[in-house]
């Protein structure tokens, strides 16, 4: 069973805004090779975060509202979200570091 939860446009406020513990958003898409370079990593950041952190994913063709809403361009891009605003963004493939990095400086 996979840690990184999947989200959709019709879950993205119960599964995300209301979230009881931060969230790291990954906009992606099936065809996008960075996308499938950093969900290891996603996986392994999600298992480790267990608790503290949800990471979740949005594929950017089959929910193209929340896509717009956050003017999303390029994939893959992490938003972090904290008590419903996002905290930080990140667009581009991350290595495990550069991800930790980014959750801790945002929390």
């Amino acid at each position: 069973m996979s840690a990184v939860r999947e989200t959709t446009d019709a879950g993205f406020k119960s599964d995300v805004l209301e979230s009881e513990v931060p969230v790291l958003l990954d906009f992606w898409a099936p065809w996008c090779g960075p996308c499938k370079a950093i969900a290891p990593i996603l996986e392994e950041v999600a298992t480790e975060y267990e608790g503290k952190v949800v990471i979740s994913k949005l594929n950017v063709e089959e929910n193209p509202e929340v896509t717009a809403q956050y003017g999303v361009m390029g994939i893959p891009t992490l938003l972090l979200f904290k008590d419903g605003n996002v905290e930080g963004t990140k667009v581009g493939p991350l290595n495990k570091s550069q991800m930790i990095a980014f959750i801790e400086g945002s929390l």
